[in-house]
C-alpha cells in the first residue's frame, strides 16, 4: 500500500511553494507521480457592474497573469527537485469542483490552509468542499511555518468513528514510515472504543507494521481541537491524522468542532479524511 499519484493544488499565492515542496518530497519518498493542478474560479462580478466590459476584462487579465505565475513557479520547483514523474494540469471550472474531480484519480491531495489575507488564494470553503466531495485524503499545509520534515512523528486523533477509521487507513503509508506514532483518544466512551480504548486500532496498525503508543486523555476545560494541537506541540509531532466530520446543507458547510478548529488554527500539517 503506497501513494502512487499525488495531486497538489497550485495558485499564485505566496504559500503555494511551501505545499508544492511538501508534495515533491512525498512524491520522491513514495516514487509517486505528481500532478500540479491550477484551478481558479471565474471572476464573480456584482450585478451592478456585470455589464462593465472593462472591469470584466481587467479581472480576466489578472486571473491569466496569476495562472501564468503559478504555472511558472510549479515548473521551476519541479525542475529544481529533479522530479521526472510530474505533470501540470489546468482547469477553469469552479476550483473546488475541479480539484475534487481530478482528486478521484489520485491517492493523496495536498492543499494549503486558507489565508484570508491572500488575494490569490481560493475562496472561503475551498478546502472543506474538497474534503467533503473528493473521496480522497487531503493533506493540508499550514499558512505559516516551514515543514522540512513531515511524517516522522505522527499524532493520530482516534474517536472510533467512521471518519477516523478512514483517516487511519488512508495514512497507513505514512504511518509505516514514521519513527513515532502516538494514537490519542480523548474522553473515550463505551461501547465504540471497546474495553480498552485505543487497543483495537493499535492492533490494526501493528498488523500493518506500525509501532504505536496509545494515550488516553481527558478534556475538561479545553475543547478537543485545541487539545490535539496542544498535545502535538508537547510531543513534537510533525503531522496530525484525523477524520473530518461535516456535510453541506443548502450550500452551507457544516463542519465538526474539532475539524473546524484544526482547519482554522493548525500549526503542523494535518492529513484529513471524510
Amino acid at each position: 500500500m503506497a501513494y502512487k499519484t499525488i495531486l497538489v493544488h497550485i495558485d499564485a499565492s505566496e504559500r503555494c511553494r511551501a505545499r508544492v515542496d511538501v508534495a515533491l518530497r512525498l512524491a520522491r519518498d513514495f516514487d509517486a507521480h505528481l500532478v500540479g493542478l491550477h484551478a481558479h474560479d471565474q471572476p464573480a462580478l456584482p450585478a451592478y457592474v456585470s455589464a462593465e466590459t472593462t472591469i470584466r476584462e481587467r479581472l480576466e487579465i489578472a486571473a491569466s497573469e496569476d495562472a501564468a505565475a503559478a504555472i511558472s513557479a510549479f515548473d521551476r520547483a519541479v525542475a529544481a527537485a529533479g522530479a521526472a514523474k510530474a505533470e501540470l494540469r489546468t482547469a477553469t471550472a469552479d476550483s473546488s469542483e475541479a480539484v475534487s474531480m481530478h482528486a478521484r484519480y489520485a491517492d493523496l491531495i495536498v492543499l494549503g490552509q486558507r489565508d484570508a489575507n491572500e488575494d490569490a488564494a481560493p475562496a472561503a470553503g475551498f478546502v472543506e468542499r474538497v474534503l467533503l466531495a473528493s473521496g480522497r485524503p487531503v493533506l493540508v499545509v499550514p499558512r505559516v511555518g516551514s515543514f522540512d520534515v513531515l511524517g516522522k512523528r505522527i499524532l493520530v486523533a482516534w474517536n472510533a468513528g467512521r471518519e477516523a477509521a478512514r483517516a487511519v487507513t488512508d495514512a497507513v503509508p505514512l504511518l509505516r514510515r514514521a519513527d513515532s506514532v502516538q494514537v490519542i483518544t480523548i474522553n473515550p466512551a463505551a461501547p465504540a472504543h471497546g474495553d480498552v480504548p485505543g487497543a483495537d486500532v493499535a492492533l490494526f496498525l501493528a498488523r500493518h507494521g506500525v509501532r504505536v503508543e496509545v494515550r488516553i486523555e481527558r478534556a475538561v476545560e479545553i475543547d478537543i481541537g485545541n487539545m490535539l494541537l496542544s498535545r502535538a506541540a508537547d510531543l513534537g509531532s510533525d503531522l496530525i491524522v484525523m477524520g473530518v466530520y461535516g456535510h453541506s446543507r443548502m450550500r452551507e458547510l457544516m463542519m465538526g468542532g474539532a475539524s473546524r478548529t484544526l482547519l482554522d488554527t493548525m500549526t503542523v500539517p494535518v492529513l484529513m479524511s471524510h
